[in-house]
């Protein structure tokens, strides 16, 4: 930068408006030399066939020359639009997907360049030191105020984008669990939309709606659909249980009831939910004893046992009917010893260790049961239909009707 002011004619009380007013024609040349260091040196900026992208550039560092120049001048309140033009560019690297990293680094590298313009002129001209002192702490003062006002766009438009893709994932969350299915089509749409991609495996989380409106919502990673506003408060977990996304889930439920049904294929999606559903149905009643979360394939026998309650108190009427013979007094035991002895391969020494009673105690109920039931001790079928009656009795708060 040159200046056709002489060392001898700065005033000894010159200000730094007047500064100012001298350092305004150098405008343009001093964003030739930041627009080319920028470019140079920071590649998300340097986009020769991109003519928009360049414009914009450059009206940017003509901005914050300008309104520099105006602080110094007195006249910067005048001009307070330039904060909606630095959160719009804040806005639009963040809608390009970019951190303000780069933006950033290009502030402060167009601040470097225009300083050593501004030592050169003042090194030129004699300019008082203090005047120098004010042109630098305006320089770091300006600064800091674009990159407050590009950071307050970034955040905005973060709140609305980030606003949007939740609408989006919430719709698919209901295409997903939607009964009937929905079409392959639409889901695939409303997943590319929401920037989901669709896992090989899925399991689908129902929970408990009190215990879902009594915490506020976790945090979940993306892969992770999620509506805890819906009737039925719900999420998606992608890939097999015990998965990354799964370890999240347990970290955000918190004390909150809910059931993860198995993983399945997506199209099986309504398979987990139902499953789900069931679980979360039996942890309700007390069938199912897992804590806050229930996961259904640690409970598939129980959850097969009890799918039909109708079918299994039927057949636990038919089958458990002989202990009706029996003292009310007598039954349980007899009926924990049978369950027992049918689960531990009929070993009377492992019933007793099992039940924590004396051997000759086993044996004798044994014989009892030998009495009341007869055939069906020895016929596998009937073994087999007993044992599920027994462990349905044993599950329920109090035995099935027989």
């Amino acid at each position: 930068m040159t200046s056709d002011i002489s060392l001898s004619e700065w005033p000894a009380d010159i200000s730094a408006r007047e500064v100012a007013k001298i350092l305004r024609p150098y405008i343009t040349a001093t964003a030739d030399d930041m627009v080319r260091e920028i470019r140079a040196q920071i590649p998300e900026f340097a986009r020769p066939s991109d003519d928009t992208y360049d414009k914009a550039v450059r009206l940017s560092v003509e901005q914050a020359l300008a309104r520099f120049l105006d602080l110094l001048d007195g006249r910067a309140d005048v001009r307070d639009s330039w904060r909606d033009f630095y959160r719009a560019i804040g806005a639009g690297e963040m809608r390009e997907g970019r951190s303000l990293d780069a933006l950033h680094a290009a502030m402060r590298l167009g601040a470097r360049v225009a300083w050593r313009r501004l030592i050169d002129f003042a090194e030129e001209t004699a300019l008082p030191t203090r005047v120098l002192g004010t042109l630098a702490e305006t320089t770091f003062q300006h600064l800091d105020a674009i990159a407050s006002a590009a950071a307050e766009g970034y955040a905005q438009a973060q709140v609305a984008v980030v606003g949007e893709l939740d609408r989006r994932r919430r719709r698919l969350l209901e295409l997903l669990l939607a009964d009937p299915p929905a079409a392959p089509e639409a889901i695939a749409a409303a997943a590319a939309s929401a920037r989901w991609r669709e896992p090989a495996l899925l399991a689908v989380v129902v929970f408990d709606e009190q215990s879902a409106a009594e915490h506020p919502p976790p945090m979940f990673p993306p892969e992770v659909l999620v509506n805890l506003e819906r009737q039925e408060p719900a999420l998606i977990l992608p890939g097999p249980d015990g998965g990354v996304a799964a370890q999240a889930f347990v970290r955000g439920v918190g004390n909150r009831r809910a059931a993860v049904g198995p993983a399945v294929a997506p199209r099986d999606v309504l398979t987990s939910l139902r499953w789900a559903r069931q679980a979360l149905l039996l942890a309700q009643r007390g069938l199912l004893h897992s804590g806050p979360i229930v996961w259904c394939h640690r409970h598939l026998g129980t959850l097969v046992l009890f799918r039909d309650e109708h079918l299994l108190t039927e057949l636990a009427r038919l089958r458990l009917a002989p202990l009706d013979h029996v003292r009310a007094s007598q039954r349980s035991a007899l009926a924990e010893t049978l369950l027992a002895w049918l689960k531990l391969d009929r070993n009377a020494n492992d019933v007793a260790a099992a039940l924590h009673v004396h051997p000759q105690t086993v044996r004798y109920r044994l014989r009892t049961l030998q009495q009341l039931f007869g055939d069906q001790l020895g016929d596998p079928e009937s073994r087999f239909e007993l044992e599920i009656a027994l462990r349905a009795r044993a599950l329920l708060p109090t035995p099935a009707p027989h």
